[in-house]
């Protein structure tokens, strides 16, 4: 959703697994993640609920990722301005966890309660940093501009880089590849954005200029037949049903600022709308599922890049 170059113009203006054994181990080990990645999404029963809009504050943050924290029942969002990542509760108010001038830009951000980890994408790579104190752990450099990154069960990530055409790997010990490589994830300035995994294994990622959604593995990139395209398609979260959350903007290319519910056919060989809305908030970026609902970011990033306008209010919206 970011073209990089902006970023830094804009804000320099207004600112100065390894493999696991095999057998009944591997099933058992398995299990055991699968069990901890749902604890993660669902949370705890206790916590209370949250409210469906929060106005957030924060000092000229403009987050543009957000993540859901089991382990404090609280949102975490990125900030593009000030290289930090915060806690956001219901009261809205943003509490600095990771801070490292070294974290340029950093966008997508994504909760690995498992191995008590955050990632974020960020401008030269990948972040990762101790969930529980916000201490650094690795900052792995490569692609362009990375932006946006999905978690499998064994800790792996898999981030896309939209001015390119290639998707890493990192794996738990910060290690990047290549993951796969093809033309089709590329963009005139700006291409593949939002990634997903699924539990079958294989990634669905869209295209933020044409709205064409993929499914993809290592050896194969396959378009995904939906009737229309999800233009100015930023950020995909999986529901607790299965269906795929697709957030959509307008801050790059003609898009529209709303809310696409999919449901799969065929395994993600098709899909279906179930819903669209809107979004009153303009600008939403990407989403994140909690336990009370389904929440949307929206960071007044059109405010920083085409008025050139700082803000210290964002929204977390439920949809």
């Amino acid at each position: 959703m970011l073209r990089l170059g902006r970023v830094l113009t804009t804000i320099r203006t207004l600112i100065t697994v390894r493999v696991l054994t095999k057998g009944r181990v591997r099933m058992k080990r398995l299990l055991l993640l699968v069990l901890a990645g749902l604890l993660a999404i669902t949370g705890t029963a206790s916590a209370t609920g949250l409210p469906r809009v929060i106005n957030g504050s924060g000092d000229t943050l403009h987050p543009e990722g957000v993540a859901w924290d089991p382990t404090r029942q609280a949102f975490l969002v990125s900030s593009i301005v000030r290289s930090t990542i915060s806690v956001v509760g219901r009261d809205g108010k943003a509490r600095t966890l990771v801070s490292d001038p070294a974290l340029t830009q950093p966008l997508g951000v994504h909760v690995d309660a498992p191995r008590n980890r955050i990632l974020t994408a960020y401008s030269q790579g990948l972040g990762i940093f101790e969930l529980s104190t916000g201490r650094t752990l690795h900052l792995v450099k490569f692609g362009k501009a990375p932006n946006d990154l999905a978690i499998d069960w064994f800790g792996n990530a898999y981030v896309t880089d939209p001015p390119g055409d290639t998707i890493y790997k990192v794996d738990v010990n910060g290690t990047a590849t290549p993951f796969v490589t093809d033309k089709r994830l590329a963009g005139v300035a700006y291409g593949m954005n939002g990634v997903v995994w699924h539990p079958a294994g294989f990634l669905l990622v869209v295209h933020y200029e044409n709205g064409k959604l993929f499914k993809v593995t290592r050896n194969t990139v396959a378009e995904v037949s939906i009737a229309k395209p999800l233009v100015g398609g930023d950020g995909l979260a999986f529901e607790r049903d299965g269906s795929l959350v697709v957030v959509t903007n307008r801050i790059g290319a003609p898009g529209e600022d709303a809310v696409t519910v999919l449901r799969s056919r065929g395994l993600w060989s098709s899909a279906v709308v179930t819903r669209h809305t809107p979004t009153p908030i303009t600008a939403p970026t990407t989403a994140a599922v909690t336990p009370y609902g389904t929440y949307v970011v929206h960071g007044r990033l059109d405010w920083l890049f085409n008025e050139q306008k700082l803000s210290d209010e964002f929204f977390l919206s439920r949809i």
